[in-house]
């Protein structure tokens, strides 16, 4: 699965199609292969979901693109979550700059409170009767 970005800059998934491969022969107890992380979320019925890649625009560091991997599992906890698409690109792509927002956000949110409060300053002046103006 790949999100990248178009010309306008917004990220978009595709799903890869994996390559057929000839039949497998049966594994004798040596030949066991380890699973996948992948393979080992889908059987215990646990979303999974992975960035495999990323590329950069070498004339535009600020451009590139992302490619995802993901089981049945995580797309079933996305729809539960409200997620909506024609098929599980759009709905990966939508999560994916969801994500991206809320780190966005959450960075500038700390960069806003580290800010100096130079210029800001707060006055009182006593109205009487009980009152004060603050400016």
């Amino acid at each position: 699965m790949a999100t990248k970005k178009t010309p306008a800059e917004k990220p978009v998934a595709k799903k890869t199609v994996p390559k057929k491969t000839a039949p497998k022969k049966t594994a004798t107890p040596k030949e066991v292969t380890a699973k996948t992380p992948k393979e080992i979320a889908t059987e215990k019925n646990e979303p999974w979901v992975s960035v495999i890649s990323v590329e950069l625009d070498p004339d535009n560091i600020g451009n590139g693109a992302f490619e995802l991997d993901w089981n049945d599992k995580f797309i079933t906890n996305l729809v539960r979550a409200g997620y909506k698409g024609k098929d599980d690109v759009q709905m990966v792509d939508q999560w994916f700059q969801d994500v991206c927002r809320n780190v966005l956000a959450e960075n500038y949110e700390q960069w806003a409170a580290n800010q100096p409060a130079a210029g800001r300053s707060a006055t009182k002046e006593d109205l009487g009767n009980g009152k004060t103006s603050v400016s």
